[in-house]
C-alpha cells in the first residue's frame, strides 16, 4: 500500500498476473514523486503497450509530470522485466471517464453518474448506473432508477464487492464548459 493512501483509502480495485507485477513495481517509484497510482492496464495495441494511469493526490496531472514518471519507472521495469518481448510504456492521467479505484475518488466525484459493476451479484444484479450520493464508512451510495419505482432510489453498495468502477462521461456539461457556458446549437 503507498504511503500516500491511508489505509481506509487504498485502491480497492488490484490487478492480477502481469498487471499486477507491473503495479507492484509501479506504486513505490510513484509514492515517491508524490503521486498515486489509478490503474495499470496491459494491451496489445501498437505491439504491446502498458498504459499506467497515475495521478498526484489532489487529482492533477500534466504532461510533464508523465515524462517524469516515464524516465523514472522505465529502468525500474527494465531492471525487473515483469512483461514478456517489447512494449510500449505509456503514462497517462485518468481522462473524463476516469476509473473509481478509491473511496475519496467516489467522495470527490459526488453529484456525477458512475458506472459500476460488481464482482459478484446482488439481488440478481451486477452493473450499476447512477448518480453518486456519498461514502459512507465502506460504501458508495449511488442513486438509481429502478423498473416499477416511480423515485429513484438510493442503494448501498460495498467497496469490498465492486470490480469496476468509473465515471460517466457528462458530454453535454462538457460541450457546455468548451463552449463558454452558451447552450449547444
Amino acid at each position: 500500500m503507498s504511503s500516500l493512501a491511508s489505509a481506509e483509502d487504498r485502491r480497492f480495485v488490484r490487478e492480477t498476473g502481469i498487471e499486477r507485477a507491473v503495479a507492484d513495481l509501479a506504486e513505490p517509484v510513484l509514492d515517491e514523486l508524490g503521486f498515486r497510482l489509478v490503474r495499470v492496464k496491459i494491451s496489445g495495441r501498437d505491439g504491446g503497450t502498458v498504459q499506467i494511469m497515475a495521478e498526484r493526490p489532489d487529482g492533477t496531472m500534466s504532461v510533464d509530470d508523465c515524462a517524469t514518471i516515464s524516465r523514472r519507472l522505465s529502468p525500474v521495469l527494465d531492471a525487473y522485466d515483469p512483461m514478456p518481448g517489447t512494449y510500449r510504456l505509456e503514462i497517462s492521467s485518468p481522462g473524463i471517464d476516469r476509473p473509481l479505484v478509491r473511496p475519496s475518488d467516489f467522495a470527490l466525484w459526488a453529484g456525477h453518474n458512475a458506472k459500476i459493476e460488481l464482482k459478484e451479484p446482488v439481488d440478481g444484479r451486477k452493473r450499476f448506473k447512477g448518480t453518486i450520493e456519498d461514502v459512507v464508512e465502506d460504501e458508495v451510495h449511488l442513486k438509481i432508477e429502478l423498473e416499477g419505482s416511480a423515485e429513484p432510489v438510493i442503494i448501498g453498495l460495498p467497496f469490498s464487492l465492486i470490480g469496476e468502477a468509473k465515471l460517466v462521461a457528462d458530454l453535454d456539461g462538457l460541450r457546455s464548459d468548451l463552449s463558454g457556458g452558451k447552450a449547444a446549437q
